[in-house]
C-alpha cells in the first residue's frame, strides 16, 4: 500500500509539470537543447542522495522533474530539426504510461491479453497499408495460408536484424543448425543505415559481405547494374540471399526504385528488403503514396512508428509478405512458454528476439485513435511539405545552396563549401540552444541536414535558422 498511497497526487505533479514543459517547449520560452556534463546533472538531480535515502514523492518529485525537464532535449520545440525521432502526441503518451504502469510482456498472450491484441490489430492495419494479405488471429499460422504477418520491436536497428533473420531462413533453411556455408552475401544500398552491416555481422555472415549496391550520383540504387553484380558474385562463388532497398535513405532521405528492384529479385529469387523505417510515413498519404510504389512486391519490411508516425518511442513494425518466414525465423522450444494450454489470443514471442516485450502497438493505437487515420495523413504531408516549402527559400539565397530537392522531410543544405565550417556551425548553434539540427555526409561533402518532425515549425522558424547561421559565419 505505501508504494502506491501517493500515486494520484504524484501523477498530478508529473501531468502538471509535463503539460507546462510542452507548452514551454512549443513557445520557445525554454532552449531546445541544453547540454552539461554527466556528473553536472547527476549533482543537480541529487541522484546519490535519492538513491540512499528514497522518498521521491511529492515536493522532493516535484524539484527531480524540474531540474530533470529542464536538462532535457525538447522535441516539441519548434528549433528542434536535429534527428528522425517524433515530436510524440500527448495521447501516445499516455500510452507509454499505461504500459509501464499494467507492466504486461505480452510476447506471451497470457501475459497482456488486451496489449497483444491491439498489436495484432496494428499489425494488420500496416499490412493492409502495405497492400498485403491479413487473416484472423487463429489462422495466423495456417501453413497452407499466403497472408502477411508481422510483430512489432524496440527499433528498427532490431527490425531489420529480424527482417535479415526471416530471410536467412527463407533462403538457407539449415543455417541455424548447421551454420553458415561461408559464400552468403547481402547486398544493401550506398545510403543504408549503420544496422544493416551490423546486422549481416550478428547473423553470422560477416560485415565484408555485406556489398554496396550500385548507385546513381544522388545515392540512389540503380537497377539497371544489378545483375551485373550479381552474376560476378555468382561466379565468385557467392550466393546473394537478400538485397535492401530504401525507403528512404538516412542522410538525404531519397527513396530507391522498388518496382524495377523487386523485379530483378524475383527474377534471381533473391529475399528483397525494404528499409522503410522512416519513409514509410508516405504508406498513410494519397498524396506521397507514389514514392513507395512497388513496396507491395518486397518479402519484407521494417516500418518505425515513432518517426514519420507521431509514437512514441520506441515501435518498430517488421512486416513479411509471407507469414511462415518470420515464423520460423527462430527454431527454439521454451517448455516452459510453448506448451498446449488455453490459447483464445495469439503468441508473439515466436517471432521476435524479445521474450520480454513492452505493449508497443499501444502507443501506436493511441496515437492513430486521437488524431484518426485523416489527421495522421495530414502530419505526414504537412512535414514533407515543409521540407520543400524550406529547401525552396534556401535555394533562393545566394550564400546557401542544398544538396538535392526533399523527396521527404529531410532536407541538406550549406553555407559555402567547406566542410569544417558546417560543423562549426552546428557547434555554435547548440551552444545558443535556439535550435538543434544535424550534419550528415553526402556525395562526399559535409553538409547541414534538418529533420521537418514537429507538427507547430512554421517558415519563420526556417528563416530565422538561416538568419542565426548567417550571424555565426559572420562571426567566424
Amino acid at each position: 500500500m505505501k508504494d502506491t498511497e501517493n500515486f494520484l497526487t504524484d501523477t498530478e505533479i508529473v501531468s502538471n509539470a509535463l503539460n507546462d514543459y510542452m507548452e514551454q517547449s512549443r513557445s520557445k520560452m525554454a532552449p531546445v537543447i541544453h547540454q552539461k556534463p554527466c556528473e553536472h546533472i547527476a549533482e543537480l538531480l541529487k541522484l546519490d542522495e535519492l538513491v540512499t535515502d528514497g522518498g521521491l514523492t511529492g515536493d522532493r518529485l516535484k524539484n527531480f522533474l524540474s531540474n530533470y525537464l529542464a536538462n532535457t532535449t525538447r522535441l516539441h520545440h519548434p528549433g528542434y530539426l536535429a534527428h528522425q525521432v517524433a515530436t510524440s502526441h500527448p495521447t501516445g503518451a499516455l500510452a507509454a504510461f499505461i504500459d509501464a504502469t499494467t507492466n504486461n510482456p505480452m510476447a506471451i498472450n497470457e501475459m497482456g491479453p488486451a496489449a497483444t491484441s491491439i498489436e495484432y490489430f496494428m499489425i494488420n492495419w500496416m499490412l493492409t497499408k502495405v497492400g498485403w494479405k491479413t487473416v484472423p488471429s487463429h489462422e495466423q499460422l495456417d501453413l497452407a495460408s499466403d497472408h502477411g504477418a508481422g510483430v512489432l520491436t524496440h527499433g528498427g536497428s532490431l527490425a531489420n536484424l529480424t527482417a535479415l533473420l526471416a530471410a536467412r531462413s527463407a533462403m538457407v533453411p539449415d543455417f541455424w543448425v548447421n551454420g553458415n556455408p561461408g559464400n552468403l552475401v547481402v547486398l544493401v544500398p550506398e545510403q543504408s543505415h549503420y544496422s544493416m552491416k551490423r546486422s549481416v555481422a550478428i547473423l553470422g555472415l560477416g560485415e565484408k559481405n555485406c556489398i554496396t549496391l550500385p548507385a546513381d550520383k544522388d545515392g540512389r540504387v540503380l537497377p539497371a547494374q544489378i545483375p551485373a553484380l550479381i552474376n560476378q558474385l555468382a561466379q565468385e562463388g557467392k550466393m546473394v540471399i537478400a538485397l535492401v532497398a530504401n525507403a528512404c535513405g538516412t542522410a538525404a532521405g531519397l527513396y530507391d526504385p522498388l518496382t524495377e528492384i523487386a523485379h530483378i529479385c524475383r527474377n534471381y529469387n533473391i529475399w528483397l528488403h525494404v528499409d522503410a523505417a522512416h519513409g514509410g510515413g508516405a504508406l498513410v498519404s494519397d498524396k506521397y503514396r507514389y514514392l513507395v510504389e512497388g513496396i507491395e512486391l518486397a518479402d519484407s519490411i521494417i516500418w518505425d512508428a515513432h518517426k514519420m508516425l507521431r509514437t512514441p518511442n520506441v515501435c518498430a513494425a517488421v512486416l513479411v509478405r509471407q507469414h511462415q518466414h518470420l515464423d520460423h525465423a527462430f527454431a527454439q522450444e521454451a517448455s516452459y512458454l510453448f506448451h498446449k494450454k488455453d490459447q483464445p489470443g495469439f503468441d508473439f514471442m515466436p517471432r521476435t528476439v524479445e521474450c520480454t516485450k513492452a505493449g508497443l502497438g499501444l502507443r501506436l493505437f493511441m496515437t492513430l485513435a486521437a488524431m484518426g487515420e485523416k489527421g495522421l495523413e495530414d502530419h505526414v504531408n504537412f512535414i514533407v511539405d515543409m521540407a520543400k516549402k524550406a529547401a525552396d527559400y534556401i535555394d533562393t539565397q545566394e550564400d546557401f545552396e542544398i544538396a538535392i530537392t526533399p523527396e521527404t522531410n529531410i532536407l541538406c543544405f550549406r553555407t559555402d563549401t567547406d566542410n569544417d565550417l558546417q560543423l562549426e556551425i552546428r557547434r555554435r548553434l547548440l551552444g545558443k540552444e535556439n535550435f538543434f539540427i544535424s550534419t550528415t555526409l553526402y556525395r562526399g561533402s559535409r553538409w547541414l541536414r534538418l529533420v521537418f518532425m514537429n507538427p507547430v515549425i512554421t517558415m519563420d522558424d526556417v528563416k530565422d535558422l538561416i538568419t542565426e547561421i548567417r550571424e555565426i559565419k559572420t562571426s567566424l
